[in-house]
């Protein structure tokens, strides 16, 4: 068992408050603090304090000892890697537009990037390694968010609210096509729009968006949200394409898994990210970066309906696993009124968001974290017990790589 450092990732989106606090530093940052991440990524890879007192990157002790850090089976089927990154995450202001690539995708279009000769550090590369990145986020407070396409009799029932003169063409596209085939169309047309057209369209759907406000009407939320897009990227399509998407609010504990091809954005709070140890982001809008819609197109998936809110299988009291198809990762989340066993044949990432706790290993060593601190497990500590420590209970959230 070792205690992790953890790098923080000073984006413009992130808070001023949230990852220091929960990291009991000063209130507010100097700066904002987007996520903060624990794993082996090569980007920004966690620091192990050893018993020399010598810091040494995980990912440097997983490269030097696959088989014992990761065990045999996580070692050979991800080639020893660790498959898995997690993050807590923290949303001031939206996040871009985006979506994650299947495994297949990723492959063929890292190596079309390589045969092209495109950097991997260039800002126009889209494919920075060749894995799939699917995710989860879990909220730990009220979190916001547009997933998923929404069912496009309700999307037409908003359009239709709205009654923007210049929407009606589009709502009929919609109308006449229910379906994905009809979203794709839409979709397509209204993010590549020419720029006199949006000029004209967006206006008018922002206005439209207002006088819904104004009257408390039943899409308020989504008009809010859509008014607030507007505001922080003028004249973006983007703002149009998240009039067709879920709007999603999280209560603590509760989670949603976004999987390869999934149009999402965060929009703001704090969560529990999992994902898969990749770096691999497809951008359509809301951002100032590299947008490259063809490509989104190519790997996005326009299968429609509700999101899947995930409340988390109870596996033995006081904890929760978030099942999910993907094979790099699951989460569980650890609400500890007393000492309970974890046993587990692979590595795990344990971080500590409520309380304190003492881990205690199969040799009879014990480490405490407290809120804020989290630590690693190599599959050679394959059951720890955990209990509060001064505490009535804790919080932790438990990342292990998934099954097959």
């Amino acid at each position: 068992m070792d205690l992790l450092h953890n790098a923080v990732r000073p984006y413009a989106w992130g808070s001023r408050t949230a990852i220091a606090e929960l990291l009991g530093k000063e209130v507010p940052a100097p700066h904002p603090e987007a996520e903060l991440w624990m794993g082996a990524h090569p980007g920004d890879p966690s620091r192990v304090l050893g018993e020399d007192g010598v810091e040494r990157s995980l990912l440097d002790l997983l490269t030097a000892n696959p088989d014992g850090q990761l065990g045999d089976r996580v070692a050979q089927r991800w080639g020893g890697r660790l498959p898995f990154l997690i993050k807590v995450l923290a949303a001031e202001e939206a996040l871009s537009l985006q979506a994650h690539p299947s495994a297949s995708q990723a492959a063929e279009g890292f190596a079309a990037e390589e045969h092209r000769g495109v950097p991997l550090d260039s800002p126009v590369r889209n494919y920075k390694d060749p894995a799939a990145k699917p995710e989860l986020v879990c909220a730990l407070t009220e979190f916001h968010a547009l997933a998923g396409f929404r069912e496009p009799s309700r999307t037409v029932s908003f359009l239709r609210t709205l009654d923007a003169p210049a929407l009606a063409p589009y709502t009929e596209m919609l109308v006449a096509q229910p379906d994905s085939s009809g979203l794709r169309a839409l979709f397509t047309m209204l993010i590549t729009l020419p720029q006199t057209s949006l000029s004209v369209l967006l206006p008018q759907v922002l206005d439209a968006c207002v006088l819904h406000v104004k009257e408390h009407g039943e899409f308020d939320l989504e008009c809010r949200t859509i008014l607030e897009l507007g505001e922080s990227y003028p004249g973006d399509a983007g703002v149009l394409a998240a009039l067709l998407l879920n709007r999603i609010v999280l209560q603590p504990g509760e989670a949603i898994h976004l999987p390869a091809g999934n149009l999402h954005a965060y929009l703001r709070g704090t969560g529990i990210e999992i994902l898969a140890n990749s770096d691999n982001v497809l951008r359509c809008g809301l951002t100032p970066k590299h947008v490259d819609v063809p490509e989104l197109l190519r790997v996005l998936d326009f299968t429609c309906g509700d999101m899947e809110v995930l409340l988390g299988e109870e596996v033995q009291p006081g904890v929760r696993v978030y099942r999910t198809p993907a094979p790099e990762f699951e989460l569980s989340r650890l609400d500890l009124a007393r000492e309970a066993r974890i046993d587990h044949e692979g590595p795990q990432i344990m971080i500590c968001t409520g309380g304190a706790v003492v881990l205690t290993n199969a040799r009879g060593e014990e480490l405490r974290l407290a809120r804020g601190e989290s630590v690693w497990l190599p599959a050679s500590d394959p059951a720890v017990t955990v209990r509060p420590d001064g505490v009535e209970s804790a919080e932790l959230f438990r990342a292990t790589a998934g099954t097959d």
